[in-house]
């Protein structure tokens, strides 16, 4: 049986967000050592008990903190960025740490509703029925392949 870590480094009663994170990297290497296949980091803002708003700047203090397993995000709001910034991120990651990261999305606000307003690209009040259009987006980024008829079409996601 593979078994995996989702973490949203909680921060303890007394804590730091700093010793949360300290306690994230601590529980990732002790995974990574007990053969766990993935270790998740969660995204959450405005959330003063957790120290998880940006999995993409955590992820590679992880991976440079472990040897084997695989590190991600559990997942990345999609809605709140641009798909070509998040392809990006991941391929950035990916280029530091070739075959153990993984990408892992979500749609849920990952914090209060006003927040999640403060987070939105775009227009405030952008409707949630674009976030299928922004997975196509990020996936045709990944793979080097929008459409022809795509308004971005010939931009390259980099590190390609």
């Amino acid at each position: 049986m593979k078994l995996s870590v989702l973490d949203q480094s909680p921060i303890r009663m007394g804590g730091s967000p700093r010793d949360a994170v300290l306690a994230t990297i601590e529980l990732a290497q002790l995974a990574d050592k007990l053969g766990y296949t993935r270790y998740w980091l969660a995204e959450h803002h405005n959330t003063r008990t957790l120290a998880s708003p940006t999995p993409e700047i955590l992820i590679p203090a992880l991976a440079a903190a472990t040897t084997e397993i695989r590190v991600g995000s559990g997942g990345v709001m999609l809605s709140h960025y641009s798909p070509l910034k998040v392809a990006e991120s991941f391929r950035m990651l990916e280029t530091l740490h070739p075959g153990r990261i993984d990408l892992g999305l979500g749609r849920a606000p990952g914090s209060d509703r006003y927040t999640a307003i403060a987070l939105q690209p775009g227009p405030v009040g952008a409707p949630l029925e674009s976030y299928p259009n922004q997975v196509n987006d990020l996936l045709n980024y990944m793979d080097g392949d929008l459409p022809e008829d795509h308004p971005y079409h010939g931009i390259t996601a980099m590190p390609s």
